[in-house]
């Protein structure tokens, strides 16, 4: 995907902006369905390739990612050290997992909106919701697309 520029961290994350391939990250991507059992031939599968650059990008321009430090959202898959692909042109709407500032700090939390009640909540049972009131500080960055985390 090309070189990525790193910029500043802050409060224990990294931010990256996506860099410009000079060569387009082109990956085969095969018609079938592995499962995770008995291994299969799959070179007559084959069918056409994919830029992980358009799989995981749909707006160049508003992309970033970031790379998470700590367990909150360890339910939804996102683990200490992953990197997110975050969208800030994307859709913030109930139940997206958002990037967002709160209180001066960034944060990764899973968005409720019940009508005028705004709650931020964890995904691991060790961290408590926090309700976004008049009164605190929070501000969406953006709406994470994709996580990135080796296995």
């Amino acid at each position: 995907m090309g070189k990525n520029k790193k910029h500043a961290s802050k409060a224990g994350f990294e931010f990256f902006s996506p860099g410009t391939p000079s060569v387009s990250a082109l990956l085969d991507l095969y018609s079938f369905r592995i499962p995770a059992g008995f291994p299969s031939p799959a070179e007559d599968f084959k069918e056409h390739t994919l830029d992980l650059n358009d799989y995981l990008i749909r707006n160049k321009s508003a992309t970033f990612l970031v790379k998470v430090t700590g367990t909150s959202m360890e339910g939804a898959g996102i683990f200490d050290e992953d990197v997110l692909v975050v969208d800030r042109a994307a859709e913030v709407s109930d139940g997206r997992i958002v990037l967002g500032v709160l209180n001066g700090e960034f944060t990764v939390k899973r968005l409720k909106i019940n009508g005028e009640r705004v709650v931020l909540l964890p995904e691991n049972s060790n961290f408590n919701p926090i309700e976004i009131t008049n009164d605190t500080d929070f501000k969406i960055w953006g709406v994470v697309t994709f996580c990135l985390h080796k296995l």
